[in-house]
């Protein structure tokens, strides 16, 4: 069993050598562990920090291009080099690698393929009242979304199985973490949370630039995803409102011509047709949206084939590998028996 903990970078040179001090080097269950960075354009050395210190594996970016990207590309990297199981974490070193073995213990027990730690949010010092809120409702908005249960959405201390990071798939730049628990959830992919623990602060998190901002981005993250997955449900009830007053008022306008008084509201008939139209029209939307989405898991498909084929052939080569090694040592101890063999031969004669 292979554990990859992959670490996303951008200018982290002078905090990174204490979060990789930290990672464990044995963890029960598991036999071997790498470590890779995902240096996300970083102008410091970064590179330099994670080389001096012995990282396997290093995914570079030429110019930064956000967490979204350098996560997947490190999930890329993580499988082309033969993980069973992957950890990310933060280079800031806010979370407690301690409790990795944690994190992947569910995976290990075949009760989940991808864990989220969950930090303790009304414990944490450095986050203000707003912010714990905002949490709150985060996490509550993805559980909506995604059909799970997980605790705390926007943390980025998880362990993924090999399978469950071949189906991920990340469209936007910004961040992760709240996208790939809504995919997993409406794949059917198993998610849970197991609570975690975190260290002080080390730096402000530069993902918050702005906490209003943060939010707007994180609720439209969260209302494309769930487009992206469930367009007919989303778009369906997007049409029952103009669709329903519509109706009312077309109602309301024959009853009036009914009695006689239909003249005067000639109004109301052009309002009722074209709210009509519009929610017929956008329950069309949501089903040309639900075949779009259905070529979309179509190309998922194809891409979790892709990363199987690279991974398998990763492991044809460490099997190639492992006997060109032991080659020599077959033909020597063959030497040796038939070697063997003609003494007792000559000794008998």
């Amino acid at each position: 069993m292979k554990l990859i903990i992959q670490i996303p970078c951008y200018n982290e040179a002078n905090i990174l050598e204490a979060a990789l001090n930290d990672l464990p080097a044995k963890l029960n269950g598991i036999d071997v562990i790498e470590y890779l960075i995902v240096n996300d354009g970083s102008k410091d050395a970064t590179v330099e920090v994670a080389e001096k210190w012995g990282v396997h594996h290093i995914v570079n970016f030429n110019q930064h291009k956000g967490l979204a990207r350098g996560f997947m590309a490190g999930l890329d990297g993580c499988l082309r080099n033969g993980a069973d199981i992957i950890v990310n974490t933060d280079a800031d070193n806010q979370y407690c690698a301690e409790d990795i073995q944690r994190l992947i213990q569910p995976i290990l027990d075949g009760e989940a393929d991808m864990v989220i730690g969950a930090r303790p949010i009304d414990e944490t010092e450095h986050f203000s009242f707003l912010k714990k809120k905002l949490q709150r409702f985060g996490s509550w908005a993805v559980r909506k979304a995604s059909n799970t249960d997980v605790l705390d959405a926007p943390s980025g201390f998880r362990a993924m199985s090999r399978e469950a990071a071949m189906h991920i798939n990340v469209v936007n730049d910004y961040t992760y973490t709240l996208e790939t628990i809504v995919q997993a959830g409406r794949d059917k992919i198993a998610v849970t949370s197991v609570p975690v623990h975190t260290n002080p602060e080390i730096r402000p998190s530069r993902l918050f630039g702005g906490i209003w901002s943060y939010v707007k981005r994180s609720m439209v993250i969260i209302l494309r995803a769930y487009m992206m997955y469930q367009p007919l449900k989303c778009f369906t009830y997007l049409s029952i409102v103009p669709l329903l007053c519509g109706i009312g008022i077309g109602v309301r306008f024959l009853y009036l011509f009914s009695i006689g008084q239909g003249n005067g509201h000639v109004q109301s008939l052009i309002l009722a047709c074209t709210l009509i139209i519009v929610g017929f029209l956008t329950f069309m939307i949501g089903l040309v949206s639900d075949l779009m989405a259905s070529n979309r898991r179509i190309l998922s498909d194809a891409q979790y084939h892709v990363r199987r084929m690279e991974y398998d052939l990763f492991m044809q080569r460490q099997t190639e590998k492992m006997t060109a090694d032991w080659q020599p040592h077959i033909v020597q101890d063959q030497k040796d028996e038939t070697k063997e063999k003609k003494q007792k031969i000559y000794n008998m004669c």
